[in-house]
């Protein structure tokens, strides 16, 4: 059952992820995109991550994905005015992203021996509060501090200077 479902979301996700690539209408390529999050959220619950398969929703098909949906809606994305890339530009590009997949896949291959020495619990939301209120109790505190403190900074910055002269 678990191959099935393996082979059903690899199908899903390639084929979304081309229609993003072939897809004429940016807008339709930034739902096909949603999809392929999905997908790779499916991915991550087969995996039994849990937890990575919550927050890869929530921050990329929740946040990023209706951020790139407003971008797209307020540009006025003509052919006639975009500017065309020169081949120098596509050679750098298709060199750059295939040094990215050499790493990705020799990160990955380290990754693939870890999982094997804990027994794929790994991404087990229990486990992760475990080890995150256990021996990381005191860098998660001074990093929820920080977190304070920035949104404090930032309320203080986006005041308004006039109703701070009155005050």
């Amino acid at each position: 059952m678990t191959l099935y479902a393996f082979y059903f979301l690899s199908f899903v996700a390639i084929f979304s992820a081309l229609l993003v690539v072939f897809s004429k209408n940016p807008v339709y390529s930034v739902l096909y995109l949603i999809i392929t999050f999905f997908a790779i959220a499916g991915h991550y619950i087969l995996l039994n991550a849990q937890f990575l398969a919550v927050v890869h929703v929530i921050v990329y098909a929740g946040a990023i994905m209706v951020l790139f949906l407003y971008v797209i809606m307020l540009l006025n994305l003509n052919e006639e005015s975009e500017p065309h890339k020169n081949t120098m530009v596509k050679i750098a590009a298709v060199f750059s992203s295939g040094l990215l997949l050499l790493v990705l896949i020799g990160s990955l291959r380290g990754a693939s021996q870890l999982v094997h020495k804990t027994g794929g619990e790994i991404g087990l939301v229990q486990n992760l509060g475990q080890v995150l209120f256990g021996e990381f109790l005191f860098p998660f505190e001074v990093a929820s501090i920080l977190l304070l403190a920035a949104m404090v900074g930032v309320v203080m910055v986006g005041k308004d200077e006039e109703k701070n002269a009155n005050d």
